[in-house]
């Protein structure tokens, strides 16, 4: 039975992190992919970069509801352990979705949502970080790489159980694999500053 619940568990949160919003609200109002357009990443920052601060934010909330829901689904049906479980399985759904040729987004949606869930301190200091590195070199990328590094780090500090502490590093390491081709652009000087499209026709 204890079995049937880890399976459940996993199964719940995949398939919510495969829902992807931006994938959604693109070809649905947008009438193309966003894996078609700018960077060609299913996320909130493509999605702001092509369509407008509006289409990334809903896909920002869209996602972050999608993780909460998985992650809730878990704690209730294995407690602190099961949303654990199902934080990885929405990282998974989410970079790597079923319902979308296995090309996803890069896990930063997700990550807010699972460091809130280990603790609100540990969101207020890596979201300083991505919003002041962001701002200073103008990329979101290098936040978010900050960010995910610091979570990673800050993590096994947190007063939480192993597992929560485990879930911190397990996010961190997938967020900068995630970002590694941003790392290479970053190093080259290749990577472009972030900007809202031009509302001029």
């Amino acid at each position: 039975m204890t079995v049937l619940r880890y399976i459940v568990t996993i199964y719940i949160a995949y398939l919510c992190g495969s829902v992807s919003f931006s994938i959604m609200i693109s070809t649905l109002f947008h009438k193309v992919d966003i894996r078609k357009r700018g960077s060609g990443n299913a996320g909130a920052t493509n999605m702001a970069r092509s369509f407008g601060l509006g289409a990334g934010l809903g896909t920002l909330f869209g996602d972050m509801v999608k993780a909460a829901i998985a992650l809730l689904a878990g704690y209730f049906i294995l407690g602190v352990i099961g949303m654990c479980i199902a934080g990885c399985a929405c990282l998974l759904g989410h970079c790597w979705p079923l319902f979308y040729d296995f090309r996803g987004g890069k896990g930063i949606s997700v990550g807010v949502v699972i460091a809130l869930s280990i603790s609100w301190k540990l969101l207020a200091i890596i979201a300083a970080v991505f919003f002041l590195v962001a701002v200073l070199t103008r990329k979101v990328s290098a936040g978010s790489i900050a960010a995910a590094l610091t979570m990673g780090v800050l993590g096994f500090f947190m007063p939480v159980p192993l597992s929560l502490q485990l879930l911190s590093l397990f996010a961190s390491i997938l967020v900068l694999i995630r970002h590694i081709p941003n790392m290479i652009r970053l190093v080259k000087g290749e990577e472009p500053d972030f900007r809202l499209p031009s509302s001029k026709k």
